[in-house]
Order: C-alpha cells, then sequence, then structure tokens
C-alpha cells in the first residue's frame, strides 16, 4: 500500500513540474518590459513653477497659490498643498493639464508642503515637492474672550472682544464660524453681535449645571477682508456650579432662592420706590463687593441726600444696581418698596446671599414698575432677548431653522 502511495506522488510531482516550466519560460520572456506603474518619478523642478518660486521670497497670502507646467512635453497630474496641521488647500486642476490654483485663501504667516506631479509626452511620471511660507499679515485682528477662567453660575455669558471694529457680514462670519464654544453636557449656543467689535455667546436657556464650557480660535492666520487677517487669542475654560436663581417679587416684597430648582430660602426684601423703581427682568450677579460705598450724589440726588457705606453688596448692573444688606429699611422689608433701586434686605439675610452666590448667578426681578432690563449695556441682560431675536444677531445663524423652536415672546426662563 505505501509503495502504491509513493508512485501516486511521483507521478504528480512530475506533473506538476511539466506544468510550471511553460510558465516561468512565459514570465521570462516579459522581462523585458517594465511595469510603466512601478517606475521610480523622476525630478519635475525643471517642468513646473508656483507662485511662491525664487529668491526664498513668500507667498503673498493675498494671492492664490498657482502652479504651472512649463513647455509642451509634459502636463500636471496632480497637486496637494498642505499646512503644518496637515489641512489641505482647496483648488482647481485646468482641463489641459497645464494650470493649478487654490480656490481658497491662504493663511498668514503659515507653513506649506506642496507636491505636484506631473507626466512626460511619453507618460513617465515626475514629481516635485517644494516647503513654502506665506508672508506674515500686516493687519492682525485679536480676540480677547471673557470672562477670565473660573466657575461661574449658569447665567454667564461667553465675551469676544475684537481689537478692531469690523462691519462687513461676510468678514464677521469668517470670525464667528473660526471661535468655538464647546460645553459638556453639549448645548446648543450662537454668537450675537452686540456691536463692531463685541460678540455675546449662549445658549437657548441658561448652561446646564456642573458644566464644562471651553472656548478657542481658530482665526489665526486666517483672511478675515480687507487686508486683514486673524491674531492669535487665548483659550478659555469655565466651569458652571449648581443652578442658583433668585426671583425678586417687587410686588409680594419677597426675594425667593432656588439651588436646582428648589426652594432654599425666603427672604423679605424692599425694592425701589416710585420714581426709582428697580428695573424688570433677568439679570446676572456681576461683582461681589463686602464693603461699598453709595451716595446719593450718584443717582442725581443733592450731596447731602445719603452717603453710607453699604455691606455685603452684591452687584447686577453696571449703573449700580444692587442686592445688599439694608438695616435702615427693616421696617419696610416684606411690606413697602422704600429704595433708591437696589434690592435691600436685613443684614443677616445679605450676609447669606453674599456667600451664597457667585458671579454669573440669576437675579430675576417681577413685578416691579421700573423698566425692563436692557440686553446690552447696563450689565448682562442677555437673556431678555428671545431666541429668536438673538439669532437675529449671528453672522451666520441669521435666517437658517433653529433646531429647536424658537420662542417668539421674551425670554423669562422660570425660576
Amino acid at each position: 500500500m505505501s509503495h502504491t502511495f509513493r508512485s501516486l506522488r511521483s507521478r504528480a510531482a512530475l506533473t506538476c513540474a511539466l506544468l510550471v516550466a511553460p510558465l516561468i519560460a512565459g514570465l521570462s520572456g516579459c522581462g523585458g518590459s517594465p511595469d510603466p506603474l512601478s517606475a521610480k518619478p523622476y525630478d519635475a523642478a525643471d517642468q513646473i513653477s508656483f507662485s511662491g518660486d525664487g529668491d526664498d521670497r513668500k507667498a503673498d497670502p493675498d494671492k492664490p497659490l498657482e502652479v504651472t507646467a512649463k513647455g509642451d512635453d509634459s502636463r500636471i497630474t496632480d497637486v496637494t498643498a498642505t499646512d503644518a496641521a496637515g489641512r489641505y488647500v482647496r483648488g482647481e486642476l485646468a482641463d489641459d493639464g497645464k494650470h493649478w490654483r487654490s480656490t481658497v485663501p491662504l493663511a498668514a504667516g503659515a507653513h506649506y508642503t506642496l507636491k505636484v506631479s506631473t507626466e512626460d509626452s511619453n507618460g513617465a511620471p515626475g514629481r516635485r515637492t517644494v516647503d513654502f511660507t506665506t508672508s506674515s499679515a500686516r493687519r492682525l485682528l485679536k480676540v480677547t474672550f471673557g470672562p477670565k477662567a473660573g466657575q461661574y453660575g449658569v447665567g454667564q455669558p461667553v465675551t469676544a472682544k475684537l481689537s478692531r471694529p469690523v462691519k462687513d457680514p461676510k468678514a464677521r462670519a469668517v470670525i464667528e464660524r473660526a471661535l468655538k464654544v464647546d460645553s459638556r453636557p453639549a448645548v446648543e449656543g450662537v454668537w450675537h453681535w452686540v456691536d463692531s467689535r463685541t460678540l455675546h455667546y449662549r445658549p437657548q436657556e441658561y448652561w446646564p449645571a456642573h458644566a464644562t464650557i471651553t472656548v478657542h480660535s481658530n482665526l489665526k492666520g486666517i483672511r478675515i477682508g480687507g487686508g486683514l487677517y486673524g491674531g492669535g487669542a487665548k483659550s478659555l475654560r469655565l466651569t458652571t456650579g449648581d443652578r442658583l436663581e433668585a426671583l425678586t417679587d417687587s410686588g409680594t416684597h419677597q426675594m425667593t432662592v432656588k439651588r436646582n430648582g428648589v426652594p432654599i430660602r425666603t427672604i423679605p426684601i424692599t425694592t425701589g420706590m416710585p420714581g426709582f423703581d428697580t428695573r424688570n427682568g433677568i439679570k446676572v450677579v456681576l461683582a461681589k463687593e463686602s464693603a461699598v460705598r453709595m451716595t446719593g450724589a450718584s443717582i442725581g440726588l443733592g450731596a447731602g441726600s445719603y452717603d453710607l457705606m453699604v455691606h455685603w453688596a452684591a452687584r447686577v448692573t453696571k449703573s449700580g444696581e444692587y442686592v445688599h444688606a439694608a438695616p435702615w429699611s427693616t421696617g419696610s422689608q416684606g411690606a413697602a418698596n422704600v429704595s433708591h433701586g437696589c434690592t435691600g434686605m436685613s443684614t443677616a439675610n445679605a450676609e447669606w446671599f453674599f456667600n451664597t452666590v457667585r458671579l454669573g448667578d440669576i437675579v430675576q426681578v417681577v413685578h416691579s414698575d421700573g423698566e425692563d432690563m436692557a440686553p446690552f449695556g447696563n450689565g448682562y441682560g442677555d437673556w431678555n432677548m428671545a431666541w429668536a431675536d438673538w439669532r437675529k444677531g449671528s453672522a451666520v445663524a441669521a435666517g437658517q431653522p433653529d433646531a429647536t423652536p424658537a420662542d417668539s415672546a421674551r425670554l423669562r426662563p422660570q425660576v
């Protein structure tokens, strides 16, 4: 049995050898014709030119990058241009392969790597790789984000201050797209142009409690328009604490303070008397001063009307509206409005409020005969603007459908 197996195996081996031999002979016959796909590209330096060539001069970022094939015996087959971060520059290649031109602006003061593939009249591939830089911008737009890094209440807007005024809608859109705000948990927000040098960013509702908000700019080196380029910007990281809201009811003379939606204290208060009515609306704590001097002269009264050192003062407007201790009005607190616009309470309650709130926490006044809090110019009244109107102040979001239904009425988040 084993002898028979060896004979079969020998015949099989011989058959395979006979089949392989012609195959090897056929391969040997093709050895003189190299595969054109495996050919090593030749140096195409003499066959192309580009707009950054010569005398170590830098490319002009205000002009498109252009690559041209020289002579009649070569054509461009592919062009890639990338910056130091690996981002590609889009461009268009002419149908005849003689010219390639970038279709997006180059960044100023940036390093690029240009790779050009060619072929000659015989189809042989060529390659040229060039590193070049663009010249620095003569006019830079710098951005400063605010507020300072730290922990804030859920009502704190993000701000961006520009070093130069920008009015052109297209330039504003370039800037907005480069200013990035991310939060965890994620919420949708929009930039709003307060004026030509100031932007505010907020979500539709308050920030989530215990969120992390990061802000950075991708504007550096980007062409904005009119010879203006983006400059550097220091990134910003904010966090929020509990959702703390104080509802100040001028009609009932009570303040209800809630933490994460749960009432934690009700405080008898007094607000502005007729003629000095406290502003209605949503305000944000701007500052905390354990002692501040208040005078009648600062609000247009006679120099001798009053001059007091006030304690445990939380400021909510730039014009001087505070929540503070008012021991001189304890008889009216919870019963009548007798202040010159501030919200007064007992010293003990004011000290508790002062130690409980942080910058960015919400103070909302209702049922006052005063004017409405302005969205801008007197502190952070941003939340008094309806979301649909807020989006209209964006150069990017204006006119685009919102992911959530817009509130056409005045925004008044419930506290």
